[in-house]
């Protein structure tokens, strides 16, 4: 196990130089920035969350520098992170180990161990890659699993009303959600389900309309938030 860069640098004394700060906060955006190129490179992604990748590192290692060796503070931060993390999205599952990826380079840069954050680095964008491309490719399933929002008038059975067009279009439909609109007058269902041929939405959106009375139906790809 490689000594800490404190130990290495100086000796003896609690302070922080500016030749450590100066480091481990480079250190933090280099390999930030090489983990955020890679994300970017090979899921799809807004820059904005890029940028948060890329700047992620630095500032954990920083929060970690200032609060080494004081219990208050460290829990402090513990809270202040906490209450960003409810104020913020839900995000993906993607993108939320991606986010615990860059803390993890950030908090091995703080502690004073660039050489292994860089190693952690380096190993996570092989693995990724090689999971990315070779162990879990992209195989179109994804595509056919879809989420159905149908209005229906609020007399109208829903139960097992659209039973025999899902068996002919889709391999599974799932009824997760129905609320209630219009002062209680329509019912607006939602079912998650996966189509059994691409290509086929219209046909079923068509059968749908015919016994919703033609009200509103929207057919989207399904959110990954429910992956968590």
């Amino acid at each position: 196990m490689p000594d800490s860069i404190f130990t290495a640098l100086y000796s003896g004394s609690s302070s922080v130089t500016l030749s450590v700060f100066l480091i481990i906060t480079c250190s933090a955006l280099v390999l930030g920035l090489a983990y955020a190129l890679l994300y970017r490179r090979t899921e799809h992604c807004t820059r904005s969350f890029a940028l948060t990748l890329s700047l992620l590192p630095a500032v954990v290692s920083v929060v970690i520098l200032m609060v080494s060796g004081s219990i208050g503070a460290g829990v402090a931060v513990a809270g202040t992170f906490s209450l960003v993390r409810f104020r913020s999205a839900p995000g993906s599952a993607k993108e939320i180990v991606s986010v615990f990826i860059a803390m993890a380079i950030g908090l091995a840069c703080g502690m004073g161990f660039p050489l292994l954050a860089a190693l952690f680095t380096l190993i996570l964008c092989t693995v990724y890659a090689l999971f990315s491309r070779l162990v879990f490719p992209e195989n179109g399933e994804d595509e056919e699993e879809k989420t159905l929002s149908i209005t229906i008038p609020e007399d109208l059975e829903y139960a097992t009303i659209f039973d025999d067009i899902f068996e002919r279009y889709t391999t599974g439909a799932k009824l997760v959600q129905v609320k209630t609109t219009n002062l209680g007058s329509l019912n607006r269902l939602r079912y998650d389900l996966r189509l059994r041929h691409a290509g086929t939405e219209k046909d079923m959106i068509d059968e749908l309309r015919c016994r919703n009375g033609n009200l509103e139906i929207t057919l989207a790809r399904r959110s990954e938030d429910s992956e968590l």
